[in-house]
């Protein structure tokens, strides 16, 4: 459980807030560049840590990210338009470049021009690994772009989606930092469309209900192995990595990996940024399938939206004749199975009335280390991660061992922990 004055730390990210200024120290996936797909394209909206903002590409195809209203008298920037380098506010004109700078003030005459005293709020953006990231913390700590192993790999080995959640950011990495729940959330009768490597894993997951978690703790945030107990004698061991402040990487015992994002637009909404990839070879078309329509597949999205289009309003499609044959929820897709738990929760979940086991370790961990990170930054010490890019590079494994101790594992598997 959770006290309400830590829930409020924990799940706060508007400006000012600590965990929003602990977010604000690093580069954060916030589009997809098909959103912003030429020089001079139309403005979008954007949604982040309680902010609203507008992002345009220039004529030059650099990306700027800038307050939404403009400074004269507060229309929205995004009616603008982006032309010449810069985006125009439609009511009188005024235009600034990707950096906030006015350069243009066109209902005032010379002699009473003041554009370069007027800026308006403005945060650098960048296309990297297959989404566009955006800094929002302090001009002099903006640090490197981070090193995840798949925004290295070549754009083919990896495969990416976006979509919304209604709900605060913890609740969704909760979900991804509990292995215990795929036991029971995920259990199907019919796993003919799961990919090879989730159908393995299924397997996995029915043979044990009690895995036994160890975590952890590294300058990146943790790793930590669960342990379920196999027919003959061996172990089932799933090493997950958690890297700060809300990336999820999770085995799977055949590539391609799955690694998320959990970005907050505000306080009660997410925007999930899904990337599968393969280290090893450029994704087939088999693999895509699986991610696009099997029962691992991302949510399907109405056109022109990230919204998926099973949700609370159709009761994620529950079939409660299929949830009686065996599926444990009747939801199509493993996706749309977590989401439907995590927003049932409520925007905000109230942490202080819900009782935890030793399943939870990992989770408990987590919070902890993420309260504790954000009242150390407001008490004006600076979180190190961000600073060393290259800590980003880790990778989860999932494999059949007779080792029952962690350290072991991790020893023999340690080439495949990371690049």
């Amino acid at each position: 459980m959770l006290n309400p004055e830590d829930n409020d730390l924990l799940c706060r990210v508007g400006p000012g807030a600590p965990m929003g200024e602990l977010f604000r120290r690093f580069w954060m996936p916030a589009m997809v560049p098909k959103e912003l797909p030429v020089p001079d394209c139309d403005p979008v909206r954007l949604r982040l840590l309680g902010e609203d903002l507008v992002a345009f590409r220039d004529t030059n195809g650099t990306i700027g990210v800038l307050e939404e209203r403009c400074p004269h008298r507060r229309a929205s920037l995004f009616y603008g338009l982006n032309e010449g380098c810069g985006l125009r506010c439609v009511y009188h004109g005024w235009k600034f470049d990707v950096d906030g700078n006015c350069v243009d003030m066109p209902n005032e005459r010379a002699e009473t021009d003041f554009k370069h005293k007027v800026r308006i709020k403005s945060y650098p953006a960048k296309e990297w690994g297959g989404y566009i990231w955006v800094y929002m913390g302090p001009p002099d700590r903006k640090p490197p772009l981070p090193e995840f192993e798949w925004a290295m790999l070549p754009a083919a080995h990896r495969w990416q989606k976006k979509w919304l959640y209604n709900a605060n950011y913890m609740q969704g990495l909760e979900g991804e930092l509990d292995t215990c729940h795929t036991t029971f959330l995920h259990r199907e009768n019919d796993t003919a469309t799961l990919s090879p490597g989730l159908s393995e894993a299924h397997a996995n997951w029915q043979k044990d209900g009690m895995p036994s978690l160890d975590v952890r703790v590294s300058d990146y945030g943790y790793y930590y192995g669960s342990q379920r107990k196999m027919d003959d004698d061996a172990y089932n061991w799933r090493i997950t990595q958690w890297v700060l402040p809300s990336n999820s990487i999770i085995p799977q015992p055949i590539f391609p990996i799955s690694s998320r994002a959990y970005i907050p637009v505000d306080d009660e909404h997410t925007m999930v940024f899904g990337t599968s990839f393969n280290p090893d070879a450029p994704m087939t078309k088999k693999d895509t399938d699986f991610l696009e329509t099997g029962l691992g597949a991302a949510p399907k999205t109405f056109p022109g939206t990230f919204i998926p289009e099973t949700n609370k309003s159709n009761e994620y499609m529950v079939d409660r004749d299929l949830q009686r044959r065996g599926s444990a929820t009747g939801m199509p897709g493993v996706n749309n199975q977590d989401r439907a738990i995590v927003e049932s929760m409520g925007p905000i979940v109230d942490r202080e009335n819900e009782y935890l086991g030793t399943s939870d370790i990992a989770v408990i961990a987590a919070r902890r280390i993420l309260i504790k990170l954000a009242k150390d930054l407001a008490a004006g010490q600076e979180p190190d991660l961000p600073h060393n890019p290259a800590l980003f590079g880790v990778r989860p494994i999932d494999v059949k061992t007779r080792f029952p101790d962690l350290d072991d594992v991790v020893i023999q598997y340690r080439d495949k922990l990371g690049p």
